[in-house]
């Protein structure tokens, strides 16, 4: 089986709303204006796609309306965990049966205290033996409040249809542990904006971050410029995108994605309830952060 790209910079996408109802023609639109930016792929329905939030049918819908609008080439990844194995399982097929190439499999985490290595790798390893795609672990300790263990992911690492993980935390102490200790091939990518440059030019390949729905051609920049060899300038362009990211997840969250995309030309629109959209005197704060780092 072939491995997708995973090398360079791929968005975790948002999922436009009209109403209560994914906006497939807006997503469509969307996918088309992402993809002249240089990123080399889309995550669908990670967690800024509102995933927790979203119908089985819809997320397959999102992959259909991707995979059909997505330049050839580029890595379509589906957010198929779910927090049974077996869901996760037909999640994960019914996807690729529409042409995903990876899976992105989060943490299961309801039953947080119980979800010890053993449990995660017995998870991990039933969803990798029954898929037919490739698929990435997914660490996400800030929603799911369950941390991998480095010594899981190296076990993980060695199956042969586990082939990378994103890792979320933003702690380079961690990143470089699992660099170390991961098997040969096994990729590793950074979802921590605020930690991208540091996440490069310690080794990981590539990046999934929210940062790139509303910065894109600018988080691929910091990529080129550190594959270049030019880090001052790399990282120049990090510190200058950090007040974005930070507002953009930490802040103001998914709503603030949201509203920095209507206000860059994609549609982003409403969160789904129960999250609320920003408020005006939010959108002036945010107004202000993409004016001082020159994307308004």
């Amino acid at each position: 089986m072939a491995h997708p790209r995973l090398d360079g910079i791929i968005p975790p996408i948002t999922t436009p709303f009209n109403g209560d109802a994914v906006a497939y023609d807006h997503l469509a639109e969307n996918v088309n204006k992402w993809s002249k930016t240089g990123i080399i792929g889309f995550l669908v329905f990670g967690s800024t796609g509102e995933y927790i939030y979203l119908t089985e049918e819809e997320k397959v819908q999102m992959i259909k309306t991707v995979v059909e609008v997505a330049p050839k080439g580029m890595t379509i990844i589906a957010g198929s965990g779910c927090e049974s194995t077996a869901a996760t399982i037909r999640l994960t097929i019914a996807c690729a049966e529409k042409g995903a190439q990876a899976a992105l499999v989060v943490t299961p985490c309801y039953y947080g205290t119980k979800m010890t290595g053993e449990a995660l790798v017995a998870h991990f390893t039933a969803v990798a033996d029954a898929v037919p795609i490739p698929i990435m672990l997914y660490n996400v300790p800030q929603y799911t409040h369950v941390n991998m263990g480095v010594d899981t992911i190296a076990q993980l690492s060695n199956h042969p249809n586990i082939i990378g993980i994103k890792d979320s935390l933003g702690n380079v102490a961690q990143l470089g542990a699992i660099l170390n200790n991961t098997a040969p091939g096994f990729k590793t990518l950074t979802g921590a904006g605020g930690a991208v440059f540091n996440a490069l030019t310690l080794g990981c390949c590539g990046a999934i971050l929210a940062l790139a729905n509303v910065a894109p051609a600018g988080c691929v920049n910091i990529y080129d410029l550190i594959k270049q060899g030019k880090i001052d300038e790399a990282r120049d362009l990090q510190l200058r995108l950090l007040p974005v990211n930070t507002a953009a997840t930490v802040t103001y969250g998914i709503p603030g994605a949201k509203y920095m995309l209507d206000r860059l030309g994609y549609h982003g629109g409403p969160p789904r309830p129960p999250l609320l959209p920003v408020n005006d005197a939010e959108k002036e704060k945010i107004d202000a952060i993409l004016t001082t780092a020159g994307l308004l």
